[in-house]
């Protein structure tokens, strides 16, 4: 290369260089500006126009969903926006326990009933009121959830009612209102009760809108557990309804239910499990946390004290609350933990429905971990757009799911609502943004299938339009603009609104103190100074020590820095060169030492925190079938478990004849077990947990479980795979091969099942299945020697000798037999493992000698 084109090359690599560092300084300098305008935005206050305009934007969105709702859906239950038609039960796919909410009652309306009335649409409300008189029946045929009925419908009627009455009274609108919705809150009471005809008083978690729980038609009645949550979340809807139609019946069973619910905690730990024996008040899940199971009950103990005025609940909750911030509160985590050893953390993730807990705190005047548990849920969401169903205490994604909840936007108004930090608007704005980027589609709002790729779920649930756009509304609308006086309710836990005034109303009920009194202070009101301090930067002082917990929002850097400042004596060196043998090194900070202060010098540990793999490593499994027509053609992608069986170390994998477990959820006594034993048994995921079901078919004498998804249209190609959990308890008992197929790939196997009745499979790890091709090299040297000549090193090592006749092989050139039988030996002798032509001028007979086979 000339001297000339050298230096043209090197100008050339030093305009490049620099053109790439200010490309990097550009790139850099946009992500710090960027995360300082965001950091400025999150502290700025809100004008009155910004609320306006975000104000706005949340009512054309609900306009979108509750628009796309009636124009699609209605009557049906649910919307399902990616369709854009109703959800109709029996008509669509099973989705097991999911669809026990859907009771054919125009479920989606009823639950926004009062949500119109917040939202200032009154002239919606009253023709919604008027559908629902015409239109909706209670008594159908079909088997609903207690809870979810309750908390929906029945609250969704009262609060229906509640508005309409104040309407009415007002003389401007209603007139013709005769309280219809409250004589349908009293028929579908009376229709749930047959659910608490139990020795216990805790009701039974499903009944038959027409034929309650213990008539040969019913198709229930057979549960024996329920959850802490669909026990102890009655008392607010029931006491309502009691003391709004005067019939002191509902009140009474739901008190009845807290009460056994009261007697059955824990004494020691003064927690309580997650499900329960109905019958027997037995605990059957023991794990104790404040999400999933749990969560409203200690919501209602609160909310029932207030709403009734009925000291009993609250010194009841003030008991609960104290063992929770000692044992499950972990600031910013709330963990789960064992009711009889609370010291001993259960699981290594949370759930979404405990974002709940802040709002909780706050009514409760603890403001402090409210504020520091609500700054790692906004974190979270930051780093995932939003809270996964479930994360793990590393803030990574353990279930991806996200159902448009709404218990992060309840805590968000809680917080501005008791402290005024403008911060907490900003993040509703992010609440309301990340919405309409990520889950609006064109007949409405989709769930999100995973947060981690973004896909969609076929589903709107109506606890979207019931709470979500209720609290978005109110926390940017001032008490001035509500056609409502918001103070004078309570929210229940499905936001409806009842009147803290029903506490004035005579309760016809026997009330059972069954604690001791608090001390004298417990129901002294505090300074409001203090409880709600309506001083931004007391908020912004705890938050700051949360605000990078994720590392969303971090300082621009490859890896972060964990920085622990040490005091060390300069007499002696021991205690360097004792940290030094640990592995650490220690960097001394002269230049921040304000002179010699007696002695004393200060030093800096700084270590190099790895980044946390996004995901945690799961092994991916199959589902083979193997019987004809398939012989191993058809490979399903299949999750593992984290219990039973390690299919990783069977050699061969598991065998078996397929058979659909009945009930298909598997959550109770197998009704076909001299069918399942000794095959593997197909169930339906959902109504309870993975353990629990597979308890039940290991009874049953399965040799396997193949869990399929209920979940409609998810497939392991656009959902990523995860490992199945136990439920807290020990999960040594269970010994079964266990796996797991999205629906799209369980439809696959449950098609050929009804189609051949008799399908064989394999379950084992993907890199195991049948038929699949595994390439090997072999590594051949070639060695020309005289005949019988063999090296030494040769002859001890495995060899193969292929002799051939220099007569046979080798003619001289021209002869006609060259290129014939001779040639064709020789291609086939080189053939073998050569990777370049043979010569074929060789005149020697040929020895091979076999080397290693090996993997490409």
């Amino acid at each position: 290369m000339s001297e000339h084109k050298r230096r043209l090359g090197d100008k050339t690599l030093r305009k490049q260089s620099i053109c790439f560092a200010i490309e990097m300084m550009l790139k850099t300098l946009v992500i710090t500006s960027l995360l300082s305008w965001v950091k400025c935005l999150e502290n700025q206050s809100m004008t009155p126009e910004e609320k306006t305009n975000i104000r706005n934007q949340i009512l054309e969105m609900f306009d979108h969903a509750y628009g796309s709702y009636m124009k699609y859906a209605y009557p049906a239950d649910e919307l399902m926006p990616l369709s854009c038609k109703g959800r109709v039960r029996g008509e669509e796919p099973s989705r097991g326990d999911i669809d026990d909410s859907l009771g054919k009652f125009s479920l989606t309306l009823i639950d926004t009933l009062d949500t119109l009335v917040v939202l200032n649409k009154l002239d919606e409300f009253e023709d919604a009121v008027k559908k629902a008189v015409e239109d909706v029946r209670l008594d159908n045929d079909v088997v609903v959830s207690v809870f979810e009925t309750n908390i929906r419908v029945l609250g969704g009627l009262l609060g229906g009612h509640v508005m309409a009455d104040l309407l009415r009274q007002r003389g401007e609108r209603m007139q013709w209102y005769q309280d219809e919705l409250l004589h349908m809150a009293v028929e579908l009471g009376r229709r749930l009760l047959p659910a608490f005809n139990t020795t216990s008083g805790l009701p039974y978690p499903k009944v038959n809108l027409r034929y309650g729980t213990l008539n040969p038609l019913s198709r229930t009645g057979t549960e024996s557990d329920t959850c802490t949550a669909c026990a102890g979340t009655m008392i607010l809807e029931f006491a309502a309804l009691s003391r709004l139609s005067g019939e002191s019946v509902f009140e009474e069973h739901a008190r009845k239910a807290l009460d056994v619910l009261w007697e059955r905690r824990q004494r020691g730990s003064d927690l309580v499990g997650t499900v329960i024996n109905i019958h027997n008040g037995e605990w059957v899940r023991k794990d104790s946390g404040v999400g999933a199971g749990i969560d409203s009950y200690y919501e209602y103990l609160m909310k029932a004290y207030i709403l009734l005025g009925d000291n009993t609940f609250l010194q009841r909750f003030n008991i609960h609350y104290s063992a929770i911030m000692k044992y499950i509160s972990q600031p910013p985590l709330l963990l789960n933990v064992h009711m009889h050893n609370p010291t001993v953390s259960v699981r290594g993730w949370m759930d979404s429905l405990l974002a709940f807990f802040p709002g909780l705190q706050v009514l409760t005047g603890d403001l402090k971990p409210a504020i520091e548990t609500h700054e790692m849920l906004y974190q979270v969401t930051k780093q995932h757009k939003f809270l996964p169903e479930a994360f793990t205490t590393e803030f990574r994604v353990h279930w991806g799911q996200h159902l448009l909840r709404p218990e992060f936007a309840e805590s968000t108004y809680y917080l501005y609502k008791a402290t005024g930090d403008p911060y907490y608007l900003r993040v509703g704005q992010s609440i309301v943004e990340k919405l309409n980027a990520f889950a609006r589609v064109p007949c409405g709002f989709a769930a999100v299938q995973d947060v981690r790729t973004g896909t969609h779920e076929d589903r709107m649930d109506s606890f979207f339009l019931a709470e979500m756009f209720k609290y978005l509304y109110l926390l940017f609308t001032d008490k001035s603009q509500l056609p409502i006086d918001i103070d004078d309710y309570i929210f229940t836990t499905e936001a409806h609104l009842l009147p803290v005034s029903l506490s004035t109303t005579q309760a016809s009920v026997r009330i059972n103190v069954t604690v001791k009194p608090l001390d004298l202070f417990t129901h002294s009101c505090p300074s409001m100074e203090t409880l709600f301090p309506n001083n931004p930067s007391f908020a912004k002082t705890i938050r700051d020590g949360y605000k990078y917990l994720t590392g969303v929002g971090r300082a621009f850097t490859q890896l972060p820095l964990r920085e622990i400042e040490l005091p060390l004596h300069d007499n002696g060196m021991e205690p360097v060169e004792f940290l030094k043998s640990m592995g650490i090194s220690l960097t001394p900070l002269n230049e921040i030492t304000q002179g010699d202060i007696n002695g004393v010098f200060r030093v800096k540990l700084v270590a190099e925190v790895s980044q946390t793999p996004e995901e945690e490593l799961v092994v991916p499994h199959v589902v083979q079938l193997i019987s004809p027509p398939f012989l191993g053609r058809t490979v399903l992608t299949a999750g593992p478990a984290k219990f039973g069986m390690d299919l990783t170390k069977q050699e061969h994998g598991v065998k078996g004849t397929i058979v659909k477990a009945s009930p298909y959820t598997a959550c109770g006594p197998i009704e076909n077990a001299a069918e399942v034993k000794g095959h593997i048994a197909l169930a339906l995921r959902g109504d309870c947990m993975f353990a629990a079901k597979a308890r039940w078919l290991q009874q049953a004498g399965a040799s396997g479980v193949i869990f399929i998804d209920h979940r409609e249209g998810s497939n392991s190609e656009e959902t990523p795979l995860f490992q199945m959990v136990g439920d807290g308890d020990s999960t040594e008992d269970i010994n079964l091969p266990l796996v797991f197929l999205f629906s799209r790939e369980g439809a696959v196997l449950t098609s050929a099942l009804e189609k051949h009745h008799n399908v064989d499979v394999l379950l084992l790890p993907q890199e195991r299945q049948l038929g699949q091709e595994k390439s090997l090299s072999m590594n051949i040297e070639l060695h020309l020697r005289e005949e019988g000549e063999l090296e030494e090193s040769a002859a001890q090592g495995p060899t193969l000798e292929l002799v051939l006749e220099n007569e046979d092989v080798f003619k001289a050139e021209g002869e006609e037999e060259l290129g014939g039988k001779g040639q064709s030996q020789q291609q086939q002798v080189c053939t073998q493992g050569m990777t370049e032509p043979c010569s074929t001028d060789s005149t020697q007979s040929l020895h091979t000698k076999t080397g290693p086979f090996t993997n490409p």
